[in-house]
């Protein structure tokens, strides 16, 4: 389950239940700090959190200062100094600033249809944005808003901006595919593109397919897993898998998957020629990534074997091979953590 997952069904959950939550949010960032705009935090009433605006004491203020934001109804916003000179107040060196908006929502029917329907798009793996507008006067917050911008233009849910500036808005929202506040007249704005969760599609279900797919769970993919053998690709091996897939064979294992620029492969199957059977489909699809696990002798084997089957040397510059970062990794857990890490470096770059 990724962070907007998991943080939109919380507000749902809780709202549902009647109870109020304080919504967390860096609406405006300076310089370095530990999260960037856009960063949210959930905190119920009894003080506990979900999700991260970034740790430590810039943290632990937030939930601190969400008490007195339950007991007025009111939001606020609290600053962050987060350069050297206030590190004995902040107990943090990051060299920037930070502004957090604490937002107090309301257990209203309006809320809950709101973030019901926010939550839907994230499931549905809608890309959209995901905006709040508020009105500032020092700390205190004043009409505070919500609404949905699809990638057609359509907009769900509170905006009460002008035509005009609702024009302007959508130039900006095409121009950045990261979070960042912008001022209309007297309104502050905090556009937090929402992609698409990407599908890991991993083909093997072998000793370092296991740490890999459990990781790679943990930041936000969604998991599907392959196998021919029944007794290493199932849901015990696999708990956080979305799907776990028994095969016939490799031999054309591609054809039952969409695979578009939201998928990635690895493959990492227990043989050479099924790693080159699978790279050779994924080959002829639109994967925004495809990685094998090889040394790099065995990747050259495989690479002139398909050369001489008419594969292009452009298609071959497509895979990352050996997969993932070297970082030095030997055991399968450390093999994992570097695969995903060039996985996560992919998909940062995908969306700047």
């Amino acid at each position: 389950m990724n962070t907007n997952e998991h943080l939109t069904r919380t507000i749902c959950e809780l709202l549902s239940r009647g109870s109020p939550l304080v919504l967390a949010s860096i609406v405006k960032q300076e310089g370095s700090a530990p999260r960037h705009a856009g960063a949210k935090m959930v905190i119920d009433v009894d003080g506990r959190s979900y999700g991260t605006i970034g740790g430590s004491l810039m943290e632990a203020d937030a939930i601190k200062e969400a008490r007195s934001v339950f007991t007025s109804g009111r939001s606020r916003l609290i600053e962050f100094d987060l350069t050297e000179q206030n590190v004995n107040i902040s107990g943090m060196i990051c060299g920037g600033k930070a502004m957090v908006m604490l937002e107090y929502l309301g257990a209203t029917q309006e809320n809950i249809d709101f973030f019901r329907s926010l939550y839907d798009a994230v499931i549905n793996g809608d890309d959209f944005t995901f905006i709040t507008l508020f009105k500032e006067d020092g700390q205190a917050v004043s009409d505070i808003g919500h609404c949905l911008l699809s990638s057609d233009g359509k907009v769900a849910g509170e905006c009460p901006l002008s035509e005009a500036d609702l024009e302007q808005l959508i130039t900006r929202v095409h121009a950045t595919h990261m979070a960042t506040s912008v001022r209309l007249e007297d309104w502050q704005v905090l556009l937090e593109p929402m992609h698409k969760t990407k599908t890991l599609y991993c083909f093997g279900a072998g000793h370092v397919a296991r740490p890999t797919a459990h990781i790679a769970v943990l930041v936000g993919f969604r998991v599907v897993v392959v196998d021919d053998r029944a007794e290493f690709a199932n849901a015990e091996r696999f708990p956080d898998a979305g799907n776990v897939r028994v095969i016939d064979d490799f031999n054309h294992v591609l054809k039952d998957f969409d695979i578009d620029a939201d998928s990635y492969i690895i493959i990492v199957t227990r043989e050479h020629l099924y790693d080159r059977v699978v790279l050779e489909q994924a080959l002829k699809t639109d994967a925004g990534y495809i990685g094998m696990i090889a040394s790099r002798r065995k990747r050259n084997a495989i690479y002139q074997a398909l050369l001489a089957s008419d594969v292009k040397e452009e298609e071959l510059a497509r895979v990352h091979s050996p997969i993932g970062l070297d970082i030095g990794g030997e055991t399968p857990e450390e093999i994992a953590v570097s695969i995903v890490a060039e996985l996560i470096q992919e998909r940062a770059r995908q969306y700047t």
